[in-house]
């Protein structure tokens, strides 16, 4: 008899035990595609019909989504392809406390309605006691377009031809502003701008003076910009954009500006975004003057551009609860790194492996302190375990260099090393 027909049926396959468990949890369309995968391996003679259930079993995901998580040691703090921060313990517990029923919009002691997200609100405000009030948008180029729509739709935006940057991915900031109805009004060159060209180009069709920081690139040489201090007195809001969504000073980025200081300056309005340097969920962070805020808050677009709950409840547990993973990569002790690099390398070389600690420049990524580094430590094993170690069942990723693969100990929590550990020796199997 062909053994074609011996496979056995989709409905018995599916009323295996550890199949229907699995429906609980992942979902019968997704169970039932790993049963029609080893069907159809079966049939072609890949495994015996009797090995059907097995292999639908052990080709079954873990989640439901087919995002997976990922070990991340290319030494980039903030890489945007992995998910930019990393979420704190209690940002994680926070968002799946949120995930069910919860009162997002509701006051408990009342029954009646309440603000939304208040608790984030008020987190982030105590954060930055400069700013008179504050409000979230889903990330940060959406806080430029609600204040660009609402301070310059048909009017012009003020902003210095050196800051028209590009944001990644072909996003550009002069397209962006454009798109609101706004009109650009580039004052002076790509390396110099004065105050006497910002003084010069406001008039009565200015809705805003923007100043962009430039956190994905350097200029140097015959360079000048002007300070917010120095524009405050021109008679139209001053807006910043920040972009790294640093709240404070940060003295290891000394060139990063911050949320508080910039406010403390002179500026009006301020945003940032909260997946970079505050450590938090993908959110778009809007600081400043009272009056100006509630006008953004109040206008019909702040509600196309309104956060989650699951956001809401994880920025409020970033900015209330214990330092975030991204924190403790940043404060990371190069000395304590390579001791590490050199117990998971004497480790793996103990195992046959050909690997090194080595010395490695790890940097903040995420468009933020451009040209920054910092010292840190790697694994350097060979360059064929890239591929590997990319694709295995916890996959981990590192970066290439000069023929050899490097897995960089500052984006990798203490408590993975062992993971590390059984990933590398899987992917020499």
């Amino acid at each position: 008899m062909d053994s074609r027909r011996r496979v056995p049926r989709t409905d018995l396959v599916l009323a295996d035990p550890r199949l229907v468990a699995t429906a609980g949890r992942l979902g019968r369309a997704i169970v039932k595609d790993a049963v029609a995968q080893a069907q159809r391996r079966a049939r072609q003679g890949e495994i015996g019909p009797e090995e059907v259930a097995d292999a639908a079993v052990a080709a079954l995901p873990p989640y439901a989504t087919s995002m997976r998580p990922v070990i991340n040691m290319t030494g980039v703090l903030l890489h945007t392809n992995l998910g930019r921060a990393p979420l704190s313990s209690a940002a994680i517990a926070s968002a799946a406390a949120a995930a069910g029923s919860a009162d997002v919009e509701f006051d408990l002691a009342t029954g009646a309605r309440a603000r939304r997200g208040r608790g984030a609100l008020e987190a982030l405000a105590r954060a930055v006691p400069a700013a008179e009030d504050v409000h979230l948008v889903n990330n940060n180029a959406a806080a430029l377009v609600l204040v660009a729509t609402v301070f310059a739709a048909g009017r012009e935006i003020v902003i210095s031809r050196g800051e028209l940057v590009e944001i990644g991915d072909g996003f550009r900031i002069p397209d962006l502003l454009i798109s609101t109805g706004a009109r650009l009004r580039e004052v002076g060159t790509t390396n110099r701008t004065s105050y006497a060209d910002y003084a010069a180009a406001v008039g009565p069709e200015t809705g805003l003076v923007l100043k962009v920081h430039p956190s994905n690139f350097r200029v140097e040489g015959f360079t000048g910009s002007v300070e917010v201090a120095a524009l405050a007195g021109l008679g139209v809001p001053i807006v910043v954009d920040i972009g790294s969504g640093l709240l404070a000073r940060e003295p290891l980025l000394p060139e990063e500006p911050d949320a508080a200081g910039v406010l403390k300056a002179g500026a009006d309005l301020v945003t940032a975004s909260g997946d970079k340097l505050l450590g938090g969920p993908q959110a778009g962070l809007l600081l400043g003057r009272r009056d100006l805020v509630e006008r953004c808050r109040r206008h019909p677009l702040a509600r196309a551009l309104r956060v989650d709950k699951l956001t809401l409840a994880a920025l409020e547990a970033t900015l209330r609860g214990p330092a975030t993973p991204l924190h403790e990569a940043l404060r990371a002790d190069p000395a304590a790194l390579g001791e590490r690099a050199g117990m998971l390398a004497d480790k793996l070389a103990g195992a046959g492996i050909d690997a090194r600690a080595v010395s490695s420049e790890a940097t903040v990524g995420g468009g933020g302190a451009p040209g920054v580094t910092l010292p840190s430590a790697a694994v350097s094993l060979p360059e064929r375990f890239t591929v590997p170690l990319r694709t295995g069942a916890i996959p981990v990723v590192g970066r290439v260099e000069g023929g050899r693969l490097l897995l960089d100990l500052r984006t990798l929590p203490v408590d993975r090393d062992d993971d590390v550990m059984r990933a590398v020796l899987e992917a020499d199997g």
